[in-house]
């Protein structure tokens, strides 16, 4: 009986209050690569959310027939990292003015979106959004929508981790997409 109860407190002191955020911001890779470094974040997986389809895989939301959104589900510990955190990290990898997709993927599936789970998160994500409107760091008007979450459909296995197992084709492709470039010159603007 003892071990059980220590063996529990243990997991609960671990994962300290663990919460869940998704974003899309474009290809999951990319969105994946930003977050799981990060301090407090337990894991970041690839998926697909944002249709009422009942189920998603890449084929169909890559050509934009399922109407999902390629997203990232970042679980966090509350107590290491904040979801105003978590957000800033997001528009500092994206590009919050691009209606059409960001960078070379072009499509609704590949379009800025928050997803929340509770009206705190859509409470302190709108706020984010407007600060950062407000701000006029950016000339054009923020189109990153902000909705309510879904099901989360995990991507393949072969996109997970994307960035680490397949390092080379990786950083050719945010490289070859604008991403980088976008990236390092706005980087300067959003501190």
């Amino acid at each position: 009986m003892n071990k059980i109860i220590l063996v529990l407190l243990v997991t609960i002191s671990l994962h300290g209050q663990e919460k869940i955020a998704v974003f899309g911001g474009g290809c999951f890779w990319c969105i994946e690569a930003a977050f799981q470094p990060l301090k407090g974040v337990l894991s970041a997986e690839s998926g697909y959310m944002g249709a009422d389809v009942s189920s998603a895989n890449y084929e169909d939301v890559s050509k934009g027939t399922s109407g999902h959104f390629e997203v990232v589900q970042i679980k966090y510990d509350s107590t290491v990292i904040s979801y105003e955190e978590l957000l800033r990290v997001f528009w500092k990898n994206i590009d919050p003015t691009d209606s059409g997709g960001q960078f070379a993927d072009r499509g609704a599936q590949y379009k800025t979106v928050i997803f929340y789970y509770d009206e705190s998160q859509r409470r302190i994500a709108q706020a984010s959004k407007e600060r950062l409107d407000t701000s006029k760091i950016f000339s054009e008007d923020i189109v990153t929508q902000i909705k309510p979450a879904s099901e989360f459909y995990p991507a393949e296995e072969y996109h997970q981790d994307y960035f680490k197992k397949n390092s080379l084709h990786y950083q050719m492709y945010k490289r070859g997409s604008g991403r980088e470039a976008y990236i390092k010159k706005q980087s300067k603007k959003l501190k």
